[in-house]
């Protein structure tokens, strides 16, 4: 039995298709992939050294960061409710709260008196930068992302996250306010003050989980569905409060730690708040990746199981729809429009077309910077684009030359071979892609 479930997770249920059993057992059949996916990934891409480097990171630039929020916040004149709305925040550490207060503060004190201020700035905004973008490469390898965000808008994506975190706090917190007077103000209601005083109840939820889903859509350079991560991040946001309430009901613990630690207990004890929090984080990023790449993996085969032979004739076969097409003035096709057009599982049409731009055969067009159905190309004359061009390029792939001495191993059999190989590339360049 044992057996059997292990062959149907490992092989069978990758198979299935929509038309083999009924929709229902189908959608589950779906969930389960996901959850697969999600703890394959999870296991097997190190995210728990992800979130202990976050961690370290979040630590290093949390004052800096906060500083940046209230002074922001400041110069719109509400800082006061965001203070108080970070307190609320770190309810499970209000020593943590009270300290990175007062050296935000403190910071702001002495910047806006001009100590410090060219040295205190640089450092500040190097941390806060620094810290975002090591989200956003950890969030790109997740999502198997291979180019970042350019330098400008690094600079104004992250520069309009900050100015707009602490309106949108403000207004979430005055919203709450507003109706927690409204379900007071209406008590003698049957039902909508019981519901009002639900959603009051759950707005933490909510807010967290709005939270988690505006990270997971912003923060890695590519195109994210927002149906791929309503649910992740509905779960993202219950397990982090979920972790809140564990936390602050798990005295027997909390005084084990102050009984080892003493004075010094509420940093160990934030550091294994942040690296849960970050790996409830990052294990939400991997949902919402196998969630929208589902398909992606329907077909379970890397790229690097492909023989060298087979992936020639792989890369042949996309070459010759791309320059077909090209040749005939019709419109250029997207990587999932390839798959399809090819029968090639798109998790390896997509590698083989990285190795065709890479080796100069192909250039990809951008509608945008996050690369959302972008299309692709031949990369010179179709007329010159030929077999033996393709099969030279990507085995020209990587350094050639390498200072080893081995003029002395040049016999009369070993020119022969080569003059063999250059007599085939010659042959196979009067073979046209566009005619394949």
């Amino acid at each position: 039995m044992i057996e059997r479930v292990r062959k149907f997770i490992d092989t069978d249920i990758w198979g299935i298709s929509s038309g083999d059993v009924s929709p229902m057992r189908f959608f589950m059949y779906e969930i389960l992939k996901v959850i697969l996916l999600a703890v394959r990934f999870f296991t097997t891409k190190r995210v728990v050294s992800h979130a202990a480097a976050l961690t370290y990171s979040s630590l290093l630039a949390i004052v800096p960061i906060c500083a940046v929020v209230f002074a922001i916040a400041r110069g719109f004149g509400y800082n006061k409710y965001i203070e108080v709305w970070f307190r609320d925040a770190l309810s499970s550490q209000p020593d943590v709260a009270d300290v990175i207060v007062g050296f935000v503060n403190s910071y702001l004190v002495h910047t806006r008196s001009g100590v410090f201020l060219g040295i205190g700035l640089i450092f500040m905004l190097y941390t806060v930068l620094m810290l975002v973008s090591n989200i956003e490469q950890t969030f790109n390898e997740i999502w198997q992302v291979k180019k970042s965000r350019s330098f400008f808008r690094t600079f104004t994506d992250y520069l309009a996250m900050f100015f707009l975190m602490p309106i949108f706090l403000v207004l979430s917190g005055g919203l709450t306010i507003f109706m927690a007077t409204i379900a007071e103000s209406t008590p003698d209601y049957l039902l909508l003050g019981p519901v009002i005083r639900f959603v009051i109840a759950a707005s933490p939820y909510l807010f967290m989980s709005a939270v988690f889903v505006a990270l997971y859509m912003f923060m890695p350079n590519t195109h994210v569905r927002f149906r791929n991560v309503i649910v992740p991040g509905l779960i993202a946001g219950i397990a982090m409060q979920a972790l809140q309430y564990v936390y602050v009901n798990s005295q027997i613990f909390l005084s084990s730690y102050n009984a080892i630690y003493g004075s010094f207990a509420a940093l160990p004890l934030f550091m294994l708040w942040v690296q849960i929090s970050w790996t409830i984080c990052l294990f939400g990023a991997e949902l919402c990746y196998a969630s929208q790449n589902l398909d992606y993996y329907a077909y379970d085969a890397r790229t690097s199981d492909v023989s060298h032979r087979y992936r020639m004739l792989l890369c042949g076969i996309l070459m010759s729809i791309i320059c077909r097409r090209f040749d005939n003035g019709q419109e250029p096709l997207t990587a999932m429009q390839l798959s399809k057009e090819a029968g090639i599982p798109i998790r390896i049409t997509n590698d083989l077309l990285y190795q065709l731009e890479d080796a100069r055969m192909l250039i990809e067009i951008v509608s945008d910077e996050k690369g959302d159905n972008s299309r692709f190309v031949p990369a010179e004359n179709v007329e010159h684009l030929s077999l033996g061009h393709m099969i030279d390029r990507l085995e020209s792939l990587g350094k050639w030359r390498i200072d080893l001495s081995l003029s002395k191993r040049y016999s009369a059999l070993l020119l022969k071979a080569l003059k063999a190989r250059s007599d085939y590339l010659r042959n196979c360049r009067d073979i046209l892609l566009k005619d394949l």
